[in-house]
């Protein structure tokens, strides 16, 4: 089963400028060429242009982000001036989006002038490739993600991710108050922001508009951060079960063991999906803790549906022998 409350979107393209005043401060990035901020950038993937610098451009992913590190500025500097200016000139042939050095490396005056001709920005950070590529690439991939947007409410409860979802006046935003008010915390109510992160991750956040405002029918809007204080709310999670709230049917489909795993697709990751049956008088409250605190069982490798059907096959197969014991023994003289 997929989800599809909400439309997919990614971002097409960002500005440098976007990119050096959003890390300028996590990777210590300098400017040394400032012409050119305007660019844009519209792949989260970085290149190391070394080849391209050697003259080989057939396979230059220009439009990249390009990282300099020790690899390429000691390749430049292995070369006489002239060398390397030509070397340069062969990467300025490419609309290339910006330029970053790594390790503090310094560049010629001669080669950043190239840059800033071309209209190309050169920035500098004093961490070592591996450490910038990673703050970068984290950006990048930030920027780039599938997003969609559902209604729902979504909450952390004992650490793990509960969106819940159903039919508009369900009583899903009456539950997330009362799990909120046990002491857990919420992260979104009515319009819930899901992103991919990587192939299997899906983080879930508020609009900036709606933060941790929530409607209570009958009620109107409340600020939980207000009234329950800094610690009933985070500001994204990740998303590990979906709790679908629908009303009581006779004949619905609902599961009684626990053994079949039910998924749900969102961005094209599946995720625990659980249709939970409600009716008045019933604590979805409890129960919601509880499929948290299950959830965090069988992360840890506990399932009690699998460890009661063992036992319930262990318990035939005794007494397919004539071997099955009586279910107590001795009382130890409790006679309450």
């Amino acid at each position: 089963m997929a989800l599809t409350s909400g439309k997919e979107y990614r971002k097409k393209s960002i500005t440098v400028g976007y990119l050096f005043d959003t890390n300028k401060i996590r990777v210590k990035l300098e400017v040394l060429a400032s012409a050119g901020m305007e660019n844009k950038i519209a792949d989260k993937n970085l290149h190391r242009p070394g080849l391209a610098i050697a003259g080989y451009v057939d396979l230059f992913t220009y439009n990249r982000v390009q990282v300099f590190g020790n690899t390429e500025m000691r390749y430049l500097k292995s070369l006489p001036l002239e060398k390397r200016i030509e070397s340069f000139n062969t990467l300025f042939k490419f609309a290339m989006p910006c330029i970053v050095i790594t390790s503090g490396n310094a560049m010629d005056p001669e080669l950043v002038k190239i840059a800033e001709d071309h209209s190309v920005p050169v920035f500098r950070t004093p961490l070592e490739t591996t450490k910038a590529v990673y703050f970068l690439g984290d950006f990048l991939d930030d920027q780039f993600s599938p997003q969609t947007t559902i209604h729902g409410s979504f909450v952390d409860v004992y650490g793990i991710g509960l969106l819940f979802i159903g039919r508009s006046g369900i009583g899903k935003s009456e539950i997330t108050l009362d799990l909120i008010e046990r002491g857990h915390r919420l992260v979104s109510d009515d319009v819930v922001t899901i992103t991919r992160k990587g192939e299997g991750i899906l983080l879930g956040t508020g609009s900036d508009l709606v933060k941790h405002y929530m409607e209570i029918r009958g009620l109107g809007l409340i600020d939980v951060q207000s009234i329950f204080g800094v610690r009933s709310i985070r500001f994204q999670k990740r998303i590990e079960v979906v709790v679908e709230l629908m009303e009581w049917q006779p004949n619905g489909d609902f599961t009684r063991t626990g053994l079949d795993q039910n998924t749900i697709t969102i961005l094209e990751v599946d995720i625990p999906h659980i249709k939970l049956p409600i009716f008045p008088g019933k604590n979805i409250t409890v129960i919601a803790e509880v499929i948290a605190l299950n959830y965090l069982q069988r992360h840890y490798g506990y399932d009690a549906a699998q460890e009661f059907s063992k036992k319930l096959e262990k318990l035939i197969a005794q007494k397919g022998k004539g071997s099955a014991k009586r279910n107590i023994d001795y009382f130890e003289h409790d006679f309450e």
